[in-house]
């Protein structure tokens, strides 16, 4: 059993530039006693409590695409394929076998006697339901752009030819990311006889039909301020029963008071997000431990190719301006003083789509941008305005979400700000708004830049791609490149490890040229517990869940 990391700033930036996300399994843990006094009750069968800022959007699977609502559905909805403790490698989870019967079926056997905790049966009928309602919900926008679906675009059609068995019908063969996918965002499989078939279903509906069967029921819910979960017994997956009876996890408007909370034993567990100047605080602090492990999240402004300066439906629509304007701000990014400055190390400087450690990573955003160092260079970026025809200053409207990146977006954008703006080539006005409302104004053509992070759904390249430059892709975006998709498309089904990583490397060269986005840090993921926690698992699958965590 290895010891949980408790790091400083200068260990963690080691942990991120030398191993990236390690893709070889992590599984953080540790063995101490001690810790603050907590009323909930120890070891196997206790209660495990849980403090959180992230915000959930919603609970139906297909009307959320963000860490918050995830961080539930993977602890209370079944999936086909699964990521046990300590790997990124997928295995069947409710399923008994899954595996492709042609070039473009995959085909996946169900356990027998499955059940919803409600005791309806779950069958390859409510499979079929499940990906079936995901497509439909996408076409009629009853998602409002905020669901998962565009992970599915390979998917051609869903068969039960019994109840057992579920046949996948892919468009393009040899789909290497598919089983992947089957335990991503768009892979909890839910009850036919409570969810609508092709609109959203409220979160009290679902809750008071209790129409779950991963490692957990939900016994209450307050939204954004108060979950319980209850260890459902009749789960049969590869993750095995929960080590706890009951977890409440409790939703902080400040990080403040989530530090304050977990020092002084008032939870025992404190997972996203704390600042960075709490986890240095918090390290040197004898009464918890701070785990550290591979983080695939990255940070990126997105460009609404239609409402940013000289976008398509301006009243100055001009491509070659518009690009310019964003090869400026890749020219001005200050990467390193983010990091460093902001996150105190414990994110990296990131110069590409596919973070550093996954197979085809490479940095076009290095030698492009900046002075082809990684160092920002502002007479680049003024001879790039310049060339283009464009008038300096330009305006940007940046946006960003002021309570679901941490308590240092603030700071981040403050200085992302400075560094646009103390060139004289930009007038930054930057607002912010919460992370709820966030989420349906930037797919709505609301935010002309914004600020976006990103949290992978499984341990691939192409999870870094297909959502954001497919055509309709997650970021609503504008975005529509037939070449970018058609090499989307080759390196999903190319079989041949070499050849696939040089389509994914050729990918990222073209969408460095166009800058959709900007990315510019790359994080780690960081936990604080009181010394009598074990189990807490941080690895390479990036899901944190609640069932191995028991108090000692």
């Amino acid at each position: 059993m290895a010891s949980a990391f408790t790091t400083g700033p200068a260990a963690r930036r080691t942990l991120l530039a030398v191993a990236g996300i390690a893709i070889g399994s992590l599984t953080l843990a540790a063995c101490a006693s001690g810790g603050g006094d907590n009323s909930s009750s120890g070891g196997a069968g206790g209660t495990i409590t849980i403090g959180t800022t992230d915000k959930v959007t919603v609970l139906d699977p297909a009307g959320s695409y963000d860490n918050g609502s995830f961080a539930v559905m993977n602890q209370v909805f079944p999936f086909l394929m699964n990521t046990p403790y300590g790997s990124p490698d997928v295995e069947p989870d409710i399923a008994e076998s899954a595996e492709f019967t042609s070039p473009t079926e995959y085909t996946v056997t169900l356990k027998p006697d499955l059940t919803f905790v409600n005791g309806h049966d779950l069958t390859s009928s409510d499979v079929k339901f499940t990906f079936d309602r995901q497509l439909t919900i996408l076409e009629n926008g009853a998602d409002q752009g905020n669901g998962p679906a565009s992970l599915l675009a390979n998917l051609d059609s869903v068969a039960a030819p019994d109840d057992l068995t579920v046949v996948f019908t892919l468009k393009s063969e040899n789909d290497q990311t598919f089983p992947q996918i089957l335990s991503s965002p768009a892979g909890p499989i839910v009850d036919e006889e409570v969810f609508s078939p092709d609109s959203l279903t409220s979160d009290q509906d679902i809750v008071d039909a209790h129409a779950f069967a991963g490692q957990y029921d939900i016994a209450s819910y307050d939204f954004n301020n108060l979950i319980s979960y209850k260890r459902f017994d009749g789960y049969k997956g590869v993750l095995g029963a929960a080590e706890n009876e009951t977890v409440n996890v409790k939703y902080y408007a400040e990080s403040s008071n989530l530090k304050l909370d977990v020092q002084e034993g008032n939870i025992d567990v404190a997972f996203r997000s704390l600042s960075a100047t709490d986890v240095e605080d918090l390290s040197s602090n004898d009464a918890v431990k701070v785990w550290d492990g591979p983080g695939g999240e990255i940070r990126y402004i997105v460009f609404n190719f239609d409402t940013q300066p000289y976008g398509n439906t301006t009243s100055e629509a001009d491509p070659t301006k518009a690009l310019a304007v964003r090869q400026a701000v890749a020219d001005l990014i200050d990467r390193d003083a983010i990091a460093d400055q902001i996150y105190k190390g414990t994110y990296a400087p990131l110069y590409s789509y596919v973070p550093a450690g996954l197979t085809g990573a490479i940095e076009p955003l290095k030698e492009l941008y900046g002075d082809g160092a990684g160092a920002p260079d502002a007479d680049k970026a003024a001879a790039t305005l310049s060339d283009a025809g464009v008038t300096t200053p330009v305006t940007l409207n940046l946006q960003y979400s002021n309570d679901h990146y941490g308590p240092s977006s603030a700071d981040e954008y403050a200085l992302i700000k400075d560094q646009l703006e103390s060139t004289g080539l930009f007038t930054v006005n930057l607002q912010t708004t919460e992370w709820v409302q966030y989420s349906k104004d930037r797919t709505s053509d609301v935010y002309p830049e914004y600020q976006l992070g990103w949290f992978p759904d499984y341990s691939d390249a192409d999870n870094y791609l297909s959502p954001f430059f497919i055509k309709d892709n997650f970021l609503g975006n504008h975005f529509d490149d037939a070449e970018v998709q058609d090499l989307i498309a080759q390196q999903v089904s190319t079989t041949d490890p070499a050849a696939r990583q040089a389509i994914i490397e050729d990918i990222q060269r073209s969408v460095a040229e166009q800058l959709s986005t900007v990315p510019y840090l790359q994080g780690s993921q960081v936990a604080v517990s009181g010394t009598d926690i074990e189990g807490l698992t941080l690895d390479a699958s990036f899901k944190f869940r609640y069932a191995p965590i028991t108090k000692g």
